[in-house]
């Protein structure tokens, strides 16, 4: 205890720091109020029926826990950041085939800016799509009294509040990775399925001491919890795991001084991609229920109905490919093993048993395949951990924190916020946040100079 309060001194201590977590709480609080704001002639008296929708569907849940429960209030924050994430990866697609994009994302600084140009015009034209969609299904659930206004001048209201509300969402995003700490998207997606779970875990612990007969009572909901506890302990492993590859870098003399000499170690990551496959391949399986509509969905039979259902066994097979193959095609984006050779042969650094050049990048590259198929695994694998749950009798809502998107997302922008706030102690030489000083699973300082 002494050490935490020494250390929220430490942070308070150093002014840019502190101005940028109170920034981004500041955004952050902005976005939580923004998510209870009802969209212009909807009474939220009559919200009753839709709160119920997204608690009984699956899909539909997973949807509010997205929005942070906008999605239930109708709110001017409706359709959430899912239509910005959609959006990114039709781009990330789009440069894997098509050559306009391939030279962007080579371009640097300016491709990066134009790319997210066109991200952004593509999620306006998403946003178009989904957005009338979300007021069909309005219309569905509430009663007619429930609208003060109706009719074409209700649903071009609505979808250009809606359109704003995400692209306002966008911006906060944005504000918080510049001027803020952590990553600003997965920021906002981390509060709002934080935010769902203290209601998640009261209703739980009711329905155990409630249902009689089945519920199970006090001890089953403290196995759950001890359950929980180490499916926890298991993501911080499975996003923390580190390959370390030793390199060894060249005593030369210059003066009076002596460089290189040492060895150092390249931390490749289990999980490199962090947490982005889920979220692509999440987006991916919000498709069906969009393309057809929400209304559609619900009563629907067939390909539409396997793809809502996310306790099924089709829902969770696909779902788990797509990990595995996002899991691969990130990894190839953000590590470029030829560009570790080169800029460890410029060092005068090599690996020891491999020649510099083109054998080191293959042996990179041959590491990180095989330390990304069991990462891959692994990480469907908690993917689709909430469907079992769920089977074994566990709260619907409560069981998304049992794995899946909701706890990775959890897990790996916590972790990645800790850490920069550790960079933050450490460059003025505070003691980091962990008792040895570095959060594990840190650069090191040993990667590439």
């Amino acid at each position: 205890m002494r050490r935490l309060i020494e250390t929220i001194r430490n942070i308070w201590r150093i002014d840019e720091l502190k101005s940028r977590i109170l920034t981004t709480l500041g955004f952050l609080l902005v976005y939580r109020l923004g998510s209870y704001v009802v969209l212009p002639g909807v009474n939220p008296e009559y919200l009753t029926a839709l709160e119920q929708q997204t608690s009984d569907s699956g899909l539909m849940s997973l949807l509010d826990m997205f929005s942070g429960g906008a999605f239930s209030n109708a709110s001017i924050f409706g359709l959430g950041i899912m239509p910005y994430i959609s959006a990114s990866i039709v781009i990330q697609l789009l440069g894997m085939v098509v050559p306009y994009f391939q030279r962007l994302q080579k371009d640097g600084e300016s491709g990066r800016r134009k790319i997210n140009q066109i991200t952004r015009f593509l999620t306006v034209g998403i946003l178009f799509i989904q957005a009338p969609s979300y007021l069909a299904n309005l219309h569905y659930k509430l009663p007619e009294e429930a609208f003060a206004i109706s009719g074409t001048m209700f649903a071009i209201s609505s979808t250009i509040i809606l359109t704003a509300g995400t692209m306002f969402v966008m911006w906060l995003g944005e504000r918080i990775t510049d001027r803020g700490i952590g990553n600003g998207i997965s920021l906002i997606i981390m509060i709002g399925i934080i935010a769902r779970l203290p209601h998640s875990l009261v209703a739980e612990f009711t329905s155990k001491m409630t249902v009689t007969g089945g519920g199970g009572g006090m001890v089953f909901f403290l196995l759950e919890l001890l359950f929980l506890f180490f499916v926890f302990v298991g993501s911080i492993m499975l996003v923390q795991g580190t390959r370390r590859i030793p390199v060894t870098y060249a005593k030369r003399v210059e003066g009076n001084k002596q460089y290189g000499g040492v060895r150092q170690y390249i931390p490749l990551k289990v999980n490199a991609a962090g947490v982005m496959p889920i979220i692509f391949a999440q987006a991916i399986m919000f498709l069906p229920i969009t393309l057809v509509g929400f209304i559609e969905a619900e009563s629907a039979t067939g390909f539409v109905a396997t793809f809502s259902d996310f306790t099924g066994f089709w829902y969770n097979f696909t779902f788990a490919t797509l990990i595995i193959v996002f899991t691969y095609f990130y990894t190839a984006l953000i590590i470029n093993p030829h560009q570790m050779a080169e800029d460890m042969k410029r060092n005068n650094g090599f690996i020891p048993g491999v020649k510099p050049g083109k054998a080191t990048a293959e042996y990179i590259d041959s590491v990180m395949s095989k330390i990304t198929l069991p990462g891959s695994f692994l990480l469907a694998i908690v993917a689709i951990l909430p469907a079992f749950a769920t089977m074994a009798g566990v709260d619907a809502s409560f069981a998304q924190f049992y794995g899946g998107t909701s706890l990775l997302i959890m897990v790996g922008v916590v972790l990645d916020t800790l850490q920069q706030i550790e960079s933050h102690l450490l460059m003025r030489s505070y003691d980091g946040l962990m008792k040895s000083g570095r959060i594990m699973g840190r650069n090191y300082g040993a990667a590439m100079h």
